[in-house]
Protein backbone atom coordinates (compact mmCIF):
# COMPACT_ATOMS: atom_id res chain seq x y z
CA UNK A 1 0.00 0.00 0.00
CA UNK A 2 0.90 3.47 -0.90
CA UNK A 3 2.44 6.05 1.81
CA UNK A 4 2.19 9.77 1.65
CA UNK A 5 4.99 11.88 3.17
CA UNK A 6 5.36 15.35 3.95
CA UNK A 7 8.23 16.68 2.30
CA UNK A 8 9.77 20.19 3.54
CA UNK A 9 11.19 22.44 0.82
CA UNK A 10 12.95 25.46 0.18
CA UNK A 11 11.11 27.54 -2.20
CA UNK A 12 14.84 27.47 -4.46
CA UNK A 13 14.64 23.25 -3.84
CA UNK A 14 11.01 23.02 -4.94
CA UNK A 15 11.34 24.69 -8.14
CA UNK A 16 14.61 22.79 -8.98
CA UNK A 17 12.89 19.60 -8.87
CA UNK A 18 9.49 21.11 -10.52
CA UNK A 19 11.45 22.44 -13.71
CA UNK A 20 13.52 18.67 -13.68
CA UNK A 21 10.64 17.02 -13.29
CA UNK A 22 8.36 18.78 -16.03
CA UNK A 23 11.60 18.36 -18.26
CA UNK A 24 11.34 14.67 -18.13
CA UNK A 25 7.15 15.59 -18.28
CA UNK A 26 6.77 13.61 -15.15
CA UNK A 27 5.20 14.12 -12.08
CA UNK A 28 7.34 15.47 -9.03
CA UNK A 29 6.61 12.68 -7.09
CA UNK A 30 7.70 10.23 -9.52
CA UNK A 31 10.42 12.18 -10.28
CA UNK A 32 11.57 12.55 -6.68
CA UNK A 33 10.80 8.80 -5.97
CA UNK A 34 13.28 7.52 -9.03
CA UNK A 35 15.79 10.06 -8.22
CA UNK A 36 16.34 8.80 -4.68
CA UNK A 37 15.74 5.05 -5.79
CA UNK A 38 18.96 5.52 -8.29
CA UNK A 39 20.99 7.37 -5.88
CA UNK A 40 20.59 4.40 -3.07
CA UNK A 41 21.20 1.77 -5.95
CA UNK A 42 24.35 3.87 -7.00
CA UNK A 43 25.64 4.17 -3.46
CA UNK A 44 24.58 1.22 -0.81
CA UNK A 45 24.89 -1.71 -3.29
CA UNK A 46 27.57 -3.01 -5.86
CA UNK A 47 26.66 -3.42 -8.90
CA UNK A 48 27.56 -7.28 -10.41
CA UNK A 49 30.28 -6.30 -12.38
CA UNK A 50 32.08 -4.99 -9.75
CA UNK A 51 30.64 -8.22 -6.96
CA UNK A 52 32.19 -11.01 -9.78
CA UNK A 53 35.82 -8.80 -9.69
CA UNK A 54 35.59 -8.87 -5.37
CA UNK A 55 34.78 -12.59 -5.76
CA UNK A 56 37.28 -13.82 -7.87
CA UNK A 57 40.00 -12.17 -5.76
CA UNK A 58 41.17 -15.01 -3.53
CA UNK A 59 43.46 -12.67 -1.81
CA UNK A 60 41.00 -9.89 -1.15
CA UNK A 61 38.38 -12.68 -0.14
CA UNK A 62 41.08 -14.41 2.88
CA UNK A 63 41.64 -10.91 4.07
CA UNK A 64 38.19 -10.00 4.28
CA UNK A 65 37.33 -13.61 6.07
CA UNK A 66 40.03 -12.14 8.52
CA UNK A 67 39.07 -8.59 9.14
CA UNK A 68 35.45 -10.17 9.66
CA UNK A 69 36.67 -12.73 12.54
CA UNK A 70 38.88 -10.18 14.15
CA UNK A 71 35.78 -7.22 14.14
CA UNK A 72 33.48 -10.17 16.08
CA UNK A 73 35.99 -11.10 18.41
CA UNK A 74 36.10 -7.04 18.74
CA UNK A 75 40.48 -7.09 18.09
CA UNK A 76 41.92 -4.17 16.75
CA UNK A 77 40.96 -0.50 16.33
CA UNK A 78 38.10 1.70 15.26
CA UNK A 79 39.28 4.09 12.90
CA UNK A 80 36.80 6.95 12.42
Amino acid sequence: MPKVITLRLKEEEYEKIATAAEMENRSISNFIVTEVLKNIEESYYVDPIEMAQINSDNKLLEKLKKGHIDAKSMKGKSVV
